[in-house]
């Protein structure tokens, strides 16, 4: 979807639709007033007469609105004024893009970041009224395609506002490319979406863009290394494994660079240690920290940041076969560590461990991997927060303002040495998982004895990722707030 910034006022903006917002009670704010003064009060008439919704992300299409000359007016719920946040802005906006994607314009004006929230500036407003615009624009269409009389999504929309707001809209076209990318990449199913496929997908963007390089490891070459853990996950599918390693080099060659390391489980049966039927189609999702990590290495590439960046992809099936690894295996991870397996299902953290050893390599200013890891993590945190779990309280809170900031929330839980005691094994220098209690924090201490001199950050985003039950798509979550840590790192 292109974007655009256009100066005049709203009533003097042609356009199929014009978008503006509306909070509960008499008093109309910014963009709403003036149509509404410019059409004879024809909103206020409306909202006291019921026929405009106020509740948040309520939507109400009005034709030949008079005094303007837009074509149409899209009229958004924002809910209680007093209670205005950027979640909530945030599913306005979103709510609005939805609404224009499943109807018959395909280019909008949009004025719903001339209303104040908080303290909040301008520069904010646009940015995340644009991304959620798009958010809401996206639809799948991979291996389905629309029908004939379906609407097309938006082509173009253009927002109120001068020349000093083209950064925020830069940004806003950054996170988008970013967000489409996972959300298609976590949508795709896995008979398309295999390791390789991963790695054919990291080469395109790193041919698009600018500073960029990729390498891809195979199986030979993760063996030479001694990733045991990594290809021991592999080892009972037909689809083989890929470490594939994005590199965009945006500063001085002597900085260090951030380091993102995402699981690409493609699918996740559980391996011997089978799932059971139901729901286990969802685990197309289980690559979604790979999605993730992809999506924010193309949205810092698009916008061109001032950083250096790594990104790592363990890109691997886990199926069950003669040749799968077993309940009650020990395998050698590149750190030369033993794991006694004994859940096969406990496959991600084996996959992320040898890809951060081999982050390592880089010296990162900080290495942060990102993994639906842990069912447990949903019981915690449900679908709303990323949880956030590190040794290194400065990291924690810079990745959680960042994610305050995206309106894409982190929550931290603690990875404290009681926990730790949970991997004890007496025939391996761990097990590969800790127990029922603390599912989550167990599997990131697991990963933590892996970067004991890293500053390291886990983020289980297994409930962040995708949306409810899996039916409503991939979140592209936390593209948001990876970005926003490295914007403010590069800033």
């Amino acid at each position: 979807m292109d974007m655009e910034l256009k100066h005049q006022s709203p009533v003097e903006v042609s356009t199929e639709c014009l978008v503006i917002g509306v909070f509960e009670g008499d008093t109309l704010e910014g963009p709403a007033q003036q149509v509404d003064s410019a059409s004879g009060e024809m909103i206020s008439r409306l909202l006291k007469s019921g026929d405009i919704k106020t509740d948040n992300g309520a939507t109400t299409l009005l034709h030949d609105v008079p005094g303007i000359k837009a074509s149409r007016v899209l009229v958004v719920g924002c809910g209680d004024g007093d209670k205005r946040n950027p979640i909530r802005f945030q599913a306005a906006c979103r709510a609005a893009g939805v609404f224009l994607r499943d109807h018959a314009v395909t280019e909008a004006h949009v004025c719903l970041h001339e209303l104040p929230i908080g303290a909040l500036d301008t520069d904010w407003r646009l940015r995340h009224a644009a991304l959620a615009i798009d958010l809401g624009n996206y639809r799948y269409v991979a291996t389905k395609a629309p029908g004939k009389s379906a609407p097309k999504p938006l082509a173009s929309t253009s927002f109120s506002g001068d020349d000093d707001l083209a950064d925020a809209l830069d940004q806003a076209r950054g996170l988008a490319v970013g967000f489409r990318a996972a959300r298609e990449l976590g949508n795709l199913p896995p008979n398309i979406c295999t390791p390789a496929y991963l790695a054919r997908y990291a080469t395109g963007i790193a041919e698009r863009h600018d500073h960029c390089s990729i390498e891809v490891l195979k199986r030979k070459e993760m063996a030479e290394l001694g990733m045991g853990a990594l290809l021991a996950v592999g080892q009972g599918s037909a689809n083989p494994p890929r470490l594939v390693v994005l590199r965009y080099n945006g500063a001085a060659d002597d900085q260090a660079p951030y380091v993102l390391v995402g699981k690409g489980v493609t699918f996740d049966t559980g391996g011997i240690s089978l799932k059971p039927r139901q729901g286990m189609e969802e685990m197309k999702y289980d690559m979604c920290g790979a999605a993730a990590v992809i999506g924010t290495f193309e949205a810092v590439a698009a916008m061109g940041l001032p950083v250096n960046l790594v990104t790592i992809v363990a890109a691997v099936e886990n199926m069950p076969d003669g040749k799968s690894y077993r309940p009650g295996d020990v395998i050698t991870s590149m750190a030369g560590k033993t794991i006694e397996i004994l859940n096969t299902d406990a496959e991600g953290r084996l996959a992320l461990c040898d890809a951060l050893t081999y982050g390592e390599r880089f010296e990162p200013a900080a290495i942060i991997d990102v993994a639906t890891l842990t069912g447990a993590c949903v019981v915690a945190l449900g679908h709303h927060a990323t949880a956030v779990m590190t040794r290194d309280d400065s990291l924690a809170d810079e990745l959680i303002e960042a994610g305050q900031y995206a309106a894409d929330r982190g929550w931290r839980l603690p990875l404290w040495e009681d926990y730790d005691s949970q991997l004890k094994t007496p025939f391996a220098d761990m097990k590969n998982v800790g127990g029922m209690p603390a599912g989550a924090i167990t599997a990131g201490c697991f990963l933590g004895r892996f970067m004991r001199d890293q500053r390291w950050a886990h983020l289980d985003i297994a409930g962040a990722a995708w949306e409810g039950n899996g039916r409503d798509g991939a979140s592209g979550r936390p593209v948001g707030l990876l970005t926003q840590y490295l914007i403010d790192r590069a800033g």
